[in-house]
């Protein structure tokens, strides 16, 4: 058995964590739920040894442990699934999945390669990946990455086995596998400690669940008594649930975007066409890897197209990278991928959110001197508006929670003043209050700002609430259009029945 005993972690002018006991029985998957900032992240480093905690102990099997770095509790067989891909992408699979246990393979300063290959074999295996153990981890999708880092976890005979938003970059399968693999290492007796913000899996998976709010311990229950609504409760403490927005009638308005018979020999794609209205959202629904982010992807120019035509405003639009899109046609892009490819991880909020729009602080038109002053009252407008909790400005984006780094990704479109915007996968890995805030802003932009937003999302209610028409993709092919004020106002078990019916 793990127990936390009165677990306290304090950072300056936060408290993190505040007196928090709690244990996780042996062949349990235990659930830890809250919103971003409520101490999830900091409870699973002090398990693992990457903080320490200011007071309280940490007891495994009865020995309290005293761990000065991962290192250490690795030794002690805890392992930690981050949600962020940390893999070297130059190495081999082999040698990420063996990385923090390489001395084992080594004698006399010389590595038994065969062994380490054999061991990965096993692993890799285990996770149902039918990979060469030594291929380059850079050329992976970043669902066999994430089963990588799942299978580097294993490696280490974990005890305590810690998964935070391990779903996040898995297709629906690949999800499915992993609950398997949860389920075989339940019955050899591993304790897992489960950090999801889809509340589904949670409630599929989980035999006990534990809330935090604030960095506090709101209370912990068997699964059998934890209902949605008692967890979104306890989570945010109010009620919370998909409601029906309203109507944008955007039928007769101009079409801002239209791709037409688009081909992508690199992503398999072969004529396929859809609009967007001013005013409108239209949802791209479909599993990871159906074909909407790259069939968006292509139109952009982020990746190149073998045939096909895109219009803007009902203009021919040469699109051949998206810094073209953005500055020739005033379309935005919001990545699903906010970590390597939406955010500068290492810079502050200030600069993420007005990297797009830069010639807005120029001191004189067309002359390249900032003048910092605008810059930083931009950027105050942006964080108010989202409203992103950051200690400063000039905070690195790097150290907020998941659903402020995702409002300082979409911020940085909305600065530049975008007419069309495309949002990828708003909120995944973002908690239940974030994600109703960014709901809002969405419906916004087209209700309000009039703009055109192609929303693209996995999360079936996500697409209900906003969207008023969706293409339903599947196999890289558009199987069907669903449209209509009147057809979006039915109740969502009706919407998801009829959705449903194109995946049959």
């Amino acid at each position: 058995m793990l127990e936390l005993k009165h677990i306290s972690k304090y950072f300056p002018g936060v408290k993190a964590l505040q007196d928090i006991s709690v244990d996780f029985q042996e062949g349990e998957i235990h659930a830890i739920l809250g919103e971003n900032g409520a101490g999830k992240s900091t409870l699973m480093k002090i398990i693992c040894g990457i903080y320490r905690a200011d007071e309280g102990e940490v007891v495994l099997d009865g020995r309290r442990l005293s761990l000065k770095g991962y290192k250490d509790a690795v030794d002690q067989h805890i392992s930690i699934v981050n949600q962020e891909i940390n893999l070297i992408p130059d190495s081999s699979i082999a040698e990420n999945i063996v990385l923090d246990k390489m001395h084992k393979f080594t004698k006399a300063g010389f590595v038994n390669w065969n062994e380490v290959y054999t061991t990965a074999s096993k692993y890799l295996k285990q996770v149902r990946l039918n990979l060469d153990p030594k291929m380059k981890v850079r050329h992976l999708s970043a669902a066999n990455k994430q089963l990588i880092q799942i299978a580097k976890a294993l490696s280490s005979e974990a005890k305590v086995l810690l998964l935070d938003e391990p779903t996040s970059s898995l297709t629906q399968y690949e999800a499915g596998v992993l609950f398997s693999l949860i389920r075989d290492l339940k019955k050899q007796g591993v304790i897992m400690i489960f950090v999801s913000h889809k509340l589904e899996e949670v409630q599929m998976i989980s035999d006990r669940v534990t809330v935090f709010r604030d960095g506090k311990l709101v209370g912990t229950d068997v699964i059998a008594k934890m209902p949605r609504d008692r967890i979104v409760q306890m989570m945010i403490g109010r009620d919370s649930s998909y409601l029906y927005r309203g109507r944008l009638n955007a039928e007769g308005n101009e079409v801002a975007l239209e791709a037409k018979n688009i081909c992508s020999k690199l992503y398999g794609l072969d004529n396929l066409s859809f609009y967007v209205r001013k005013g409108e959202i239209l949802g791209f629904y479909g599993l990871v890897g159906a074909g909407r982010t790259e069939l968006v992807r292509t139109v952009l120019g982020v990746d190149k197209k073998t045939g096909g035509e895109v219009f803007v405003w009902g203009k021919p639009a040469k699109t051949k990278s998206l810094a073209d899109s953005l500055h020739r046609y005033r379309i935005g892009y919001v990545s699903e991928n906010r970590k390597e490819e939406g955010l500068f991880l290492n810079n502050s909020v200030e600069m993420n959110i007005c990297m797009n729009s830069l010639q807005k602080f120029y001191v004189k038109k067309a002359f390249p001197f900032i003048n910092p002053k605008k810059e930083l009252e931009n950027a105050a407008v942006y964080r108010d508006m989202l409203e992103i909790r950051t200690p400063s400005l000039k905070t690195n984006v790097m150290s907020l929670s998941g659903g402020n780094q995702q409002k300082v990704s979409i911020s940085k479109w909305l600065s530049s003043d975008c007419d069309i915007i495309v949002i990828d996968e708003p909120t995944v890995g973002v908690d239940i209050g974030a994600k109703e805030h960014i709901h809002r802003l969405i419906w916004d932009l087209a209700a309000r700002e009039h703009k055109a937003v192609i929303l693209i999302s996995s999360d079936m209610n996500e697409v209900i609430s906003l969207s008023r028409r969706m293409l339903i993709f599947k196999d890289k092919k558009i199987v069907n259009e669903l449209k209509g004020e009147d057809f979006f106002a039915q109740p969502g078990e009706t919407i998801s029945a009829e959705i449903g019916k194109s995946f049959i």
